[in-house]
This record gives structure tokens, sequence and C-alpha cells, in this order.
């Protein structure tokens, strides 16, 4: 499977994302949405749960833009990947961060993790058209990118800021966008030797099944090195 379309396999998730509602409502949707008119039949040995979607675990992306008159936004996704060496993607619904992209083609990507995960929960369940800076009443603090118009969240150790290469609208008002990652930055608390430790970052990941938050364990294998005991 070629890395295109590998990146394409969000395309057809869940977006998490959650601007407001109630949590069963969402719940409710997605059934709806995952309801089918197809002629199944059951697998064998297995419990069928039919035309749902689980793709599961999922990243708690923390997408953050500037709004119309610069106030700092931030919101949570799950529905997106890497794209490109250098280049992710995700898809949106219509929300305040998806008119910022539009209107000013940059944003910073982050991970939320388990220090942030009261907060990172609250940035995806309010939207920036009801509370004006709710970065702010989070108690989170922002530095402006030197590289592109977005705001760098301080409390995430981790971020790339990215600027628009692509953007596809949805009829509903959404749109699939791609971001090219001008420069990434972490802040050394989470790095060993140079490099990205996840243990140190430990970021959330979301399970859309039982709509909770986990933390990834320990390593269970190596990279193009455990597949050899096989060969």
């Amino acid at each position: 499977m070629g890395k295109r379309t590998l990146a394409i396999v969000p395309v057809l998730a869940l977006l998490v994302a959650a601007c407001g509602g109630n949590q069963k409502e969402k719940e409710q949707n997605i059934n709806q949405e995952n309801e089918t008119t197809m002629n199944t039949q059951d697998v064998p040995n297995r419990t069928n749960m039919g035309a749902k979607l689980y793709v599961t675990p999922q990243p708690a992306l923390m997408i953050a833009t500037y709004d119309a008159d610069g106030t700092p936004d931030v919101m949570m996704a799950a529905w997106g990947g890497q794209y490109e060496s250098n280049q992710v993607c995700f898809s949106l619904g219509k929300h305040m961060t998806t008119d910022n992209l539009r209107r000013n083609k940059a944003f910073t990507l982050s991970y939320a993790d388990a220090r942030t995960v009261v907060q990172s929960d609250y940035f995806g369940m309010v939207s920036g058209n009801d509370v004006k800076d709710k970065v702010a009443k989070a108690g989170f603090t922002v530095t402006k990118s030197p590289n592109v118009n977005a705001p760098i969240i301080n409390e995430y150790p981790l971020t790339m800021e990215c600027r628009v290469v692509e953007m596809r609208d949805d009829p509903d008002g959404g749109a699939w966008v791609v971001g090219e990652i001008v420069n990434a930055s972490a802040d050394p608390s989470v790095l060993t030797d140079g490099k990205i430790d996840i243990k140190k970052l430990n970021p959330l990941v979301w399970d859309g099944s039982t709509f909770n938050y986990f933390t990834l364990g320990d390593s269970v294998g190596k990279a193009w090195n455990s597949g050899k005991e096989i060969k």
C-alpha cells in the first residue's frame, strides 16, 4: 500500500473535532452516518457489528489558527495523518478553524498529551464562535509562529508550523486540508539524544469505539526488524 493510499485512510474515518453538542447526539449521528443499505452476510466465528467504522485508535491533533481579528484559536481533530514526508492532511467539518484556514492559509499542529487532557478535550468541546478566547480561558499561552501566520500553543511540547498547500471544500462547509511542514520545534523535555522520545511526549490517542482517550504503552517491537524472525 503506497503512502498516498495510507493517507486516504483518514478520509474514510470519523472526524472527532467536536465543537459543542451533546455526546449522545454525536454517537447517534455517527451510527446514522455509518448505516448502509447493502445486503451483507455475517462473518463466521466473529461478533458482527454491521457497517460501523472502527479505524481506531486515532490521533488527538490540536490545530491552532488565528481568527479574523487575530485571536488565537485551537481545536481537536482525530481525522488526520501524514500525507507526504513533509506534509500532513486532515479533514474538518464546518468550524471557525476551517474559515481561519481558508483566510490565513496557515496553522500549527500539535499533539494532545496526558498532561493536557482536560484542556485539549475542552478545545474539542467548545467552538471559538461561542467562546471568543477559549485558549486564554483554558489557561494556555501563545507564541506567534515566526514562520507562518499561526499561533504556537506553548503548553504543547511538540509543534509543527504549516502552510496550507491544498484545500478541497465540502458542500457542508467543511474541507480536506493538506499542509506543508515549514518547521517543527520541540521542548527539550520530550527529547532524548536530540530525537522525539514518544514516552516522554506521552501523546493521547482517541478511541472512536468507546469515546475515550488513551496513552501509548511500551514498545513491543522494532520496525523493519521484528519481522526478520519469519524471513
